[in-house]
């Protein structure tokens, strides 16, 4: 379980009321990979962190499904096989695992209770892999009532609802269903299925569905390009208008050497907003970087563009543009270093006639820490949070400063 006591300084509508408090943070995370003929053992390392990212958040290609994947830490491709390593002399006709990751927090706060909460996270991933055909599908279910979009894998904060900029309730549901085929050695197909549900109680709440289908080549042993489309749905509530969208988008992976990888995928969407304005079109993209330059050593660079309902505001959305860089350094086996930075930016525009959308945000953070492993269960570590929101409209604005520490059991 990891609790967590932190010390808070800030200022602006994000974190009132101001002043010291402290907080505690208590949670359960729950890892389990079930495989045909073998489970993989968990690896000694602290429960993934803010800054502990093993791999890119941006996905814009998966890898084929003829290469393998051993099982290792949750990553945003859903790629890992269990039990790959096993040999036999018989041919492989499927695999599959399931992962479950949960942890709920308690927050308490002794200065300003009226700011207590009680959260929810959960990731349930699965895959079956068959000769040709390869289905994953997972489930994220974030229950918040903070001013923070925390995951399982951001548990501190670094991703803060720049959109409505106060505590709020919201009840996040992400789905995500991948079917890579393979047609021949070089040549696969990826369909894609996506919905997100954005619950607030208390402000605007939106349903996004979309389906996507992409035709991939293995055009080296280190480069696949692929291309296709995506078209959705977006529901939103009253009086929002409902939207529909199209996206064209290119894709590449290149592994240029064993210790650095590359996925990237650019496009152009098309967003209609029934009726009540005309045909919006927007450049969209996400890109990639994975380094290990050393034995420990873990660098991973993200960068994405994406189109966001406000929550906050009627009859407007906002493209998000944001670009974050994470790094983590093993020292003597149990120590671990990490150091996160990123940037945001959040552009308003109207989704009726006649509304003038001026709001623009620009947001970033910056986050060292440190965790020691104590025992294979049990690992401790301390951390500092900056971040500050520099918004067009200054009842936005806000800047928060945290110092905590953190302890977490592993089962």
């Amino acid at each position: 379980m990891p609790s967590q006591f932190s010390t808070r300084a800030c200022a602006g509508i994000f974190a009132r009321p101001c002043g010291i408090g402290l907080a505690l943070q208590m949670g359960i995370f729950i890892f389990s990979v079930f495989s045909v003929g073998a489970q993989d053992a968990v690896k000694e390392e602290p429960l993934p962190s803010s800054a502990e990212y093993t791999v890119a958040q941006t996905n814009p290609l998966p890898p084929p499904p003829s290469l393998p994947y051993p099982v290792g830490t949750y990553d945003a491709k859903g790629a890992a096989t269990a039990g790959e390593n096993d040999s036999s002399a018989e041919p492989r006709r499927f695999h599959y695992y399931i992962r479950l990751d949960y942890m709920p927090s308690i927050i308490l706060f002794v200065d300003h209770s009226e700011n207590d909460a009680v959260e929810h996270l959960i990731h349930l991933e699965g895959q079956y892999r068959f000769n040709r055909l390869t289905l994953n599908l997972s489930q994220d279910v974030a229950i918040l009532d903070s001013a923070n979009l925390n995951s399982t894998l951001d548990t501190t904060g670094l991703q803060a609802n720049v959109d409505v900029s106060t505590p709020t309730r919201l009840n996040l549901f992400t789905t995500r269903l991948r079917a890579n085929y393979e047609l021949s050695g070089k040549l696969f197909l990826t369909g894609e299925f996506d919905a997100s549900i954005y619950d607030y109680p208390d402000f605007i709440s939106s349903e996004i569905f979309s389906g996507g289908l992409y035709i991939n080549y293995n055009w080296t042993p280190k480069v696949v390009v692929g291309i296709g489309g995506t078209a959705g749905y977006d529901l939103v509530d009253d009086p929002n208008p409902d939207q529909t969208f199209e996206q064209a988008n290119v894709r590449l992976s290149y592994q240029a050497t064993a210790k650095l990888s590359f996925t990237a995928s650019a496009g152009v969407e098309f967003r209609q907003f029934d009726g009540n304005r005309g045909e919006r079109t927007s450049p969209v993209f996400q890109a990639g970087a994975l380094y290990h330059p050393f034995d420990g050593t873990t660098v991973t660079l993200t960068a994405d563009r994406r189109m966001l309902n406000s929550g906050f505001f009627p009859d407007q959305d906002f493209a998000v543009t944001d670009v974050i860089l994470r790094i983590q350094q093993r020292l003597l086996q149990r120590i671990y270093l990490g150091l996160a930075a990123g940037y945001e930016n959040a552009d308003y525009f109207s989704t009726v006639s006649g509304v003038n959308a001026t709001r623009n945000d620009n947001y970033y953070f910056v986050e060292p820490s440190v965790d020691v492993l104590i025992t294979r269960f049990w690992s401790a570590g301390a951390y500092y949070l900056h971040r500050q929101d520099f918004s067009s409209i200054n009842f936005f604005s806000f800047y928060d400063n945290q110092v905590g520490v953190r302890t977490t059991f592993r089962f």
